[in-house]
């Protein structure tokens, strides 16, 4: 067996269009976190029949964009300033 062929089988392909199973394997979340995210519109797919798909390359850039905004955020938050504490009941 060839070396390229052996490691095929140990790395699952990643395509462009994902099912839910396989957007949740590359995103690191569980499917049913993703379905209710791709429900809500939170994170970008589209129904293809009743079935959730969702493009790799708009994933990526809905990550590009949430990290950016975290950081974005972080900058600009005062450093003497604390989260708030719930208070715990």
């Amino acid at each position: 067996m060839q070396s390229s062929a052996r490691s095929n089988l140990l790395v699952p392909e990643i395509r462009e269009v994902m099912d839910i199973r396989q957007a949740s394997d590359y995103l690191g979340i569980s499917p049913d976190t993703l379905y209710k995210y791709a429900s809500e519109g939170f994170v970008p797919a589209f129904k293809l029949g009743n079935r959730w798909r969702f493009k790799r390359s708009r994933l990526d850039e809905w990550m590009d964009r949430q990290s950016d905004q975290v950081a974005a955020e972080a900058n600009h938050q005062d450093p003497d300033q604390k989260k708030p504490v719930r208070p715990a009941f």
